[in-house]
Order: structure tokens, then C-alpha cells, then sequence
């Protein structure tokens, strides 16, 4: 395998950072993680937007174009002969004076990963084994005011901490101060009631994913389901009819259970599993 460090491809034995790094020392770093589909990656302008709102909250001016990160992606991907792919792209503040507060300068460390993935769409395969198995967790997320929740950095303690809390389950359920549930520890969150489909509102501390705004486009555009944002207990989860989860690399997975409790995925789950595929079949294979 091939990696890019720095502008330049590199074997993967050899595709390192310094260990002064400030990525490293502090997880002073935003980063995105792709699919690629067909030698192409989904929705890259949403994850490039991103990505520059994650560095402007943490101040790390790159001075990186986004057409130039674009072909860094896609010359990992040319030089692996990877069509179908997780990707992941990173930036560090880089390598700085031993101290917390940054410099005003930044001379970033720029490193875009990847590795197969079986083929999406219509014809693909799931890279996840089953349906997940939630557990609601004592970590809680933290508020915004203390940890942006919309920032995407290489920082991952509160996830951590959620999944060593994990038994028997493979993704974790968190909750805000106040008890409303948020997302998953990678996760976005949709169940399914009698009143319709949920999701958590957008005021809660939970990353805004880019797999769940392209399942809302296609829930209003390309269904008659109501959508509601609101708050929610753990029990209203496990009460449900359907759930079912969304990242980059899961796109939609079925939720089996939440907290021991069988839910289950369903005709609304599947429904828009099949549309998610359809969407990704009609722009990166047809």
C-alpha cells in the first residue's frame, strides 16, 4: 500500500509523523473519513466543508486547496488501484514548540489513508457483519460550549471512554447532560414509532454526519415518512419499532437490540437502505 504524507506518496512502512507532531501530543487534528465508491469519492464537497469548519474551529489555517487534497485522495487511491475504498484524511497543526498553547503558524501535516471496501450500490455487500447492537453508556457527551460536538478532530476520548463501557454490544448510546440521547460513539441515530420517523435534534452535542443529511435528503424527497427532531429518552430507543444507524463506512445498519431489548430493523429501514444504494449505484456505477 500507498499513503500520502505531505504531498508525497510513500509505502505504507514508511508513512510516519513526527512524534512532535501536535496531532499526535494533543490531537490537534481535524480529519474526515470517505468512501469511495467506483474510484470516486461520495459526497466530497460536504466532507471538504466539513473538514474546513473542523481546522477553523481549531484555528489551523493549512493553506491546502481543497482540488489539492482532492487529488492527494485520488492519487492513494490510482496508486493502491483501490475503486472501492475507506479513506481517511487528516490535518495536523504540525510540528510546534513543546508547549499547549499553539503557535500562531501553522506548518501542517497533511496524510490521506485508505483501504478496500467491498463494492457499494445496488450489487454491493454491508462492510459491517450483522445489525448493531446498542448499549446506553454512562460517558456522557460533553456540552458544546466545552467541546464543540460539530468539530471533527483526531481528539476521540469520548468515544473511547463510551466503548470500554461496552458488553455484549458493539456501539454505544450517549447521552447529553441532561439525559437526551445524541448518537452513537460513530454514529448517527433514526427509530421508529407509531407517530413516524425520529431522529435527535440538531441542538443536541452530536456531529452532523454526512450519511444522515443524505438519508434526511432522501427521506423528504423520495418518501411520504414524516421526519421529527426532538428529544429523546434511552427507553423511547428501546420502545421502538425499528432503529437503525448511519456513518460513512455503515451507510445503513439495522439495529438489533438496544440495551438487551430485540428492535430490530423493519420495511422503513429497509426502504431506505434501498434508496441509499440506489443513490450511490446511480452516481458512482451507472
Amino acid at each position: 500500500m500507498q499513503y500520502h504524507v505531505d504531498g508525497d506518496l510513500v509505502p505504507a512502512e514508511a508513512a510516519t509523523v513526527s512524534i512532535r507532531d501536535r496531532g499526535f501530543l494533543y490531537g490537534d487534528a481535524a480529519f474526515e473519513t470517505l468512501r469511495a465508491y467506483g474510484g470516486d469519492v461520495f459526497e466530497w464537497r460536504a466532507h471538504v466543508e466539513r473538514l474546513e469548519r473542523t481546522c477553523e474551529t481549531l484555528d489551523i489555517d493549512h493553506g491546502v486547496s481543497d482540488a489539492d487534497l482532492r487529488v492527494r485522495v485520488q492519487e492513494v487511491l490510482d496508486a493502491n488501484g483501490l475503486d472501492d475504498a475507506y479513506v481517511r484524511l487528516s490535518i495536523t497543526r504540525g510540528v510546534q514548540p513543546g508547549k499547549l498553547t499553539p503557535g500562531p503558524e501553522a506548518d501542517p501535516t497533511v496524510v490521506v489513508i485508505a483501504e478496500e471496501l467491498p463494492r457499494g450500490g445496488i450489487d454491493g455487500s454491508p462492510v459491517w457483519d450483522g445489525p448493531a447492537t446498542l448499549q446506553t453508556v454512562k460517558t456522557r457527551k460533553p456540552d458544546d460550549a466545552a467541546l464543540p460536538a460539530d468539530a471533527k478532530t483526531h481528539n476521540y476520548l469520548n468515544g473511547i471512554l463510551a466503548r470500554n463501557e461496552l458488553v455484549d454490544a458493539d456501539e454505544a448510546l450517549l447521552r447529553d447532560a441532561d439525559g437526551d440521547v445524541a448518537e452513537g460513539a460513530t454514529s448517527n441515530l433514526f427509530f421508529v414509532d407509531d407517530e413516524g420517523l425520529h431522529t435527535p435534534i440538531d441542538d443536541l452535542p452530536l456531529l452532523p454526519g454526512v450519511t444522515r443529511s443524505v438519508v434526511t435528503d432522501l427521506i423528504e424527497a423520495e418518501t411520504d415518512i414524516p421526519l421529527r427532531r426532538g428529544r429523546y429518552a434511552p427507553e423511547d430507543i428501546r420502545e421502538a419499532e425499528e432503529a437503525f444507524l448511519t456513518n460513512t463506512t455503515w451507510e445503513v445498519r439495522p439495529v438489533e437490540t438496544v440495551d438487551g431489548v430485540e428492535v430490530g430493523g423493519g420495511p422503513v429501514t429497509n426502504l431506505l437502505a434501498r434508496l441509499f444504494d440506489q443513490l450511490v449505484e446511480r452516481r458512482h456505477y451507472g
